[in-house]
């Protein structure tokens, strides 16, 4: 099995050269393994999962919006979505919401509990972009409190400052 290629179930899944086959059973350059990428070392690291309406739009707004690059996806028959995006290396997951298994997304929750900060060295002009994409601005682009960033929120109801600290 190949990387890219359906996995049991109806369910596609890659990773870059590896190919998640069910479990914790997986593919690697014609190799199977069991655990943990096969013994892989592991750090620390942590990566927000955003539960929205329309995983898969979601996930193409945040590619047009703030570049992103989808990393591994997992996408049943019936559309659903499970997506790791990383933008420079800063990743995140993007999920189709499911409120029945405790997974509710902005819209059915009526808001958000949660503000997404994305440090990059041009905030006007991936704030911009992120408007262009579809993104509403909440507070423009300015310098306050050691930072130069701005507020907005995407359309699937999550809230993202863009910015970076200013030099002291």
């Amino acid at each position: 099995m190949a990387p890219g290629t359906r996995a049991g179930r109806g369910v596609r899944c890659y990773y870059g050269a590896v190919a998640l086959i069910g479990g914790d059973r997986w593919i690697e350059e014609g190799r199977v393994g069991i655990g943990a990428g096969g013994g892989r070392a592991v750090g620390y690291a942590l990566a927000p999962m955003l539960a929205v309406r329309g995983g898969a739009r979601a996930v193409a707004f945040y590619i047009a919006a703030f570049g992103a690059v989808e990393v591994y996806r997992i996408e049943d028959p019936n559309g659903a979505v499970v997506s790791r995006l990383s933008v420079r290396g800063a990743e995140f997951w993007v999920s189709d919401e499911s409120p029945e298994h405790g997974n509710p997304g902005p819209a059915s929750l009526g808001g958000t509990s949660a503000r997404l900060i994305l440090t990059v060295p041009d905030p006007d002009a991936l704030f911009a972009l992120a408007l262009a994409a579809g993104a509403r601005a909440i507070s423009p682009v300015g310098e306050e409190h050691g930072w130069r960033s701005g507020r907005l929120v995407d359309p699937f109801g999550h809230h993202w400052e863009i910015g970076h600290p200013l030099a002291s």
